[in-house]
């Protein structure tokens, strides 16, 4: 492929923005009443509105070509089928494929974690003084903490009451015995996730607790109380795990998308293996409708392509994700590594420096809470933010707050839109019996610009079915703006090189020694934290 920006579609797409850059979204929608039916789909028990976009069907026809002058078609089958990109295979797709040829590796592992859930789930797994596991706690980090972080929050409504959940993620020991404070060491299970088995955050974690343990049970056998998911199983031994208490992870599984493989074993204790089993279903599902719809009707082609859109033509650089259910508190998170640990590359695939912005920052937090937090930057900062809402139309509890849920995403989405004019603000203020001099000046404060695009992802209700569905569209996202982009989702280098520069400065900060080849800046920095280390420890 040329370069990006001399591609036709690119130019051409130049070209159209200019024309449509000042139009107003509420023109569009007063001449088309049928603008929602035009620019909504809809995929099992998931609705997509992207009428609140500023596109037209022109837009969308020119944002396809370009996916075709790609070859994203042709993209998306090698990802499927594992060789992409060529030199660094991803495959984690395999792992919710009942066809895979990699199925027997993959079923083998399934049926381990599917007899190990259920002796813990019927209390038949039991700790060092012969008591039942209650208490399951993940060590991990990155794709090995957040993905089950946020799926077994996401599902609470799905879990047994006979266990409970915990995670340990970075060093800080305050979180650490926060956790320790909460649980009971006879009955505690502790499951360190680790592709390399040599994550240095999750080793520390697992011998502080591996420490505190043997402190609370004393001299016994501590194995029951441990069990690994790594693609490393001979370092695990090596610390101690047991060859059967060690579930396995494969080269080809990214971190951050490996949710779908025994790095789910939390999920997959809470919410029992059938449950899970339709959480993998969910995102087959959507693979799917990825790899056969055509890109018009392409629920996490059209996804990528709209932020493609706002990235490289509005020069928008940051994306907001507010799900209006608490359920989904840590899906941003989530999605926020999946995206930027994925798409924030400065190379091309071809070895060239990109000469236009790849990735956004993403962020965002529960709806509500949201409103009336950054809420305020989105509608009236001169920046533009691009807002995708999720929305749950049935959940568990009162359906008297889930529709004042549903009523406050809706209403944000079309404050978002719409705005207030001046003249709108000023004839409220004079309706509130303000002068008119005073209304004249406060007006100009309360006028919102609007023409602020959102997309509306409305799910039925929230299910393993419905969450794993969701987070493969948000996979696919990823991966369709990384071709477009032409660069490599699937490494991280920039992530490696703090990682490679620590165990120096580690290292000086416990000797009380300095590095002569560092900045002035972090050789300060140190020196200043050794001296106080130095007095406190006096």
């Amino acid at each position: 492929m040329g370069r990006l920006t001399q591609l036709p579609a690119w130019q051409a797409l130049q070209k159209h923005y200019q024309s449509l850059v000042d139009s107003s979204m509420q023109e569009w929608f007063a001449d088309d009443p049928s603008r929602f039916a035009h620019f909504s789909l809809s995929f099992k028990d998931i609705l997509f509105d992207f009428s609140k976009n500023r596109i037209t069907a022109d837009t969308l026809s020119l944002l396809c070509n370009l996916a075709d002058e790609v070859a994203l078609a042709d993209k998306i089958v090698r990802l499927f089928n594992g060789n992409f990109p060529e030199k660094q295979p991803a495959f984690h797709t395999a792992l919710r494929d009942k066809t895979s040829t990699k199925l027997p590796d993959i079923k083998k592992a399934l049926t381990q974690m599917t007899a190990f859930t259920e002796e813990v789930r019927n209390k038949k797994w039991y700790g060092a003084t012969g008591k039942p596991i209650r208490d399951i706690i993940n060590i991990g980090i990155g794709g090995s903490h957040l993905g089950p972080l946020m799926t077994t929050h996401a599902l609470k409504a799905y879990s047994t009451r006979k266990l409970r959940c915990f995670f340990i993620s970075n060093t800080d020991a305050a979180q650490i015995h926060s956790v320790l404070r909460q649980i009971d060491p006879e009955k505690a299970l502790f499951i360190i996730s680790s592709k390399s088995f040599t994550t240095l955050e999750t080793l520390e974690n697992a011998k502080t607790v591996r420490t505190w343990l043997k402190n609370q049970l004393g001299d016994v056998n501590l194995s029951p109380h441990f069990v690994a998911v790594t693609a490393k199983p001979d370092f695990a031994k090596a610390w101690g795990i047991e060859e059967p208490q060690i579930f396995p992870l494969w080269e080809w599984i990214g971190g951050r998308y490996s949710i779908w493989s025994a790095i789910g074993l939390p999920l997959a204790l809470m919410i029992g293996m059938k449950r899970f089993n339709e959480f993998l279903a969910g995102a087959e599902e959507m693979d799917t409708h990825f790899r056969e719809a055509p890109f018009t009707k392409n629920i996490p082609v059209l996804l990528g392509l709209l932020g493609v859109w706002y990235i490289n033509f509005f020069k928008c650089s940051v994306q907001a994700i507010v799900p209006y259910t608490y359920e989904l508190n840590y899906f941003c998170d989530y999605v926020q590594q999946a995206d930027m640990e994925s798409n924030g590359k400065i190379m091309t695939l071809h070895n060239n420096i990109v000469e236009y912005a790849t990735g956004a920052v993403v962020f965002g937090k529960q709806g509500c809470d949201s409103q009336h937090s950054y809420f305020q930057l989105l509608h009236q900062s001169p920046r533009l933010i691009p807002v995708d809402f999720i929305l749950i139309a049935n959940n568990q509890f009162s359906s008297v707050n889930q529709d004042i849920l549903i009523a406050s995403g809706l209403s944000q989405a079309e404050a978002l839109m719409c705005g207030k004019s001046y003249e709108e603000a000023f004839l409220e203020l004079l309706e509130e019996n303000y002068s008119v001099e005073d209304a004249s000046a406060l007006a100009m404060h309360k006028t919102i610009p609007g023409n602020r695009p959102s997309n509306i992802l409305f799910l039925k209700k929230l299910t393993p079915r419905t969450l794993g569905s969701l987070i493969a569209l948000y996979e696919h996202k990823i991966f369709v703006q990384s071709v477009i982009w032409d660069i490599n989702p699937f490494d991280q280098w920039g992530v490696e090189l703090g990682k490679q520069l620590l165990p120096a400065i580690l290292n000086d900060l416990c000797n009380q020694e300095i590095n002569t080849g560092y900045d002035a800046s972090t050789a300060g920095l140190i020196r200043y934290y050794q001296k106080i280390l130095s007095r406190s420890r006096s």
